[in-house]
């Protein structure tokens, strides 16, 4: 007695097959292109950063302005520090980076930036005012400051030259006001 096998096996529709795979296939490019950032590491001296715009924090804006452009910049050395409240070495760098922009701050080819990092409003405002920090200051809105320059944590600093290009990287915190003008000071000669 032979039996004849019955292939109950149902083959899936091209209909339905073709958005999965297309699905499959979209996740899979995102991934790689993740990877292949992450291999990147931060923004590195040499580095054009693309242009952006940073809203500041009321009290904190640049000559009066709300918002300012990256592109706005050039012709003057940008320091850009990425900070938050909640970061103890942050806390340690704060009072060194406002005494390198009170030495700087009358000279109108120098401009600090601070950008806050993953924070609350009223947290970093806290922090401003207990470091006294008056250079122009503003939130990293849904990180997309942060992702530019590819950071890793806080906080980390960016020299921008006065063509916009990175000429200084420093990961971690200064350790002191000297630190900062022996990286800006040579920018301003040329």
């Amino acid at each position: 007695m032979s039996e004849a096998v019955i292939n109950t096996r149902r083959r899936v529709p091209l209909w339905v097959q073709a958005p999965i795979w297309l699905i499959l296939t979209a996740v899979l490019v995102l991934v790689g292109m993740g990877l292949r950032r992450t291999e990147q590491g931060t923004a590195q001296p040499g580095d054009k950063i693309p242009d952006f715009g940073l809203a500041f924090f009321r009290d904190y804006e640049y000559n009066g302005a709300p918002a300012i452009k990256i592109s706005e910049l050039r012709g003057k050395v940008v320091l850009i520090n990425f900070w938050a409240s909640w970061c103890k070495p942050c806390e340690q760098e704060a009072p060194h980076l406002e005494a390198a922009w009170e030495y700087y701050r009358a000279n109108k080819n120098v401009v600090f930036l601070g950008v806050d990092y993953v924070d609350t409003e009223p947290a970093a405002r806290v922090f401003l005012q207990k470091f006294r920090n008056s250079y122009p200051n503003g939130p990293d809105t849904g990180t997309a400051i942060s992702q530019l320059f590819r950071i890793k944590g806080v906080p980390e600093t960016y020299v921008l030259d006065t063509d916009g290009v990175i000429r200084y990287v420093e990961i971690g915190p200064f350790a002191n006001a000297d630190e900062i003008k022996a990286v800006i000071d040579p920018l301003l000669l040329k």
